[in-house]
């Protein structure tokens, strides 16, 4: 994954993309820690992930998963002969 540094008045900034601000639940003005490192510079969430899901992204992940389920029930029904015609 590539990110790009931008102008931004005299300074510099770096564009992160919406993957990453989406699996990091980033929004604006959210703080990030840099470190530097041998190998390159750590971006790091200021504030904790919270490991737990609010109750919409749980319902969420809980649909998909039935939904999966439902979608792959009908092949656990089929038999190999079925699958040759």
């Amino acid at each position: 994954m590539k990110a790009n540094v931008i102008r931004i008045g005299n300074s510099r900034g770096l564009r992160l993309p919406c993957q990453l601000l989406e699996l990091y639940r980033l929004k604006e003005g959210d703080e990030l820690e840099l470190e530097e490192r041998p190998e390159g510079i750590m971006l790091r969430p200021q504030k904790p992930l919270d490991s737990k899901l609010s109750w919409e992204d749980a319902y969420r992940q809980m649909a998909a998963e039935v939904a999966e389920q439902v979608e792959w029930s009908d092949w656990d029904s089929l038999s190999a002969e079925a699958l040759h015609d």
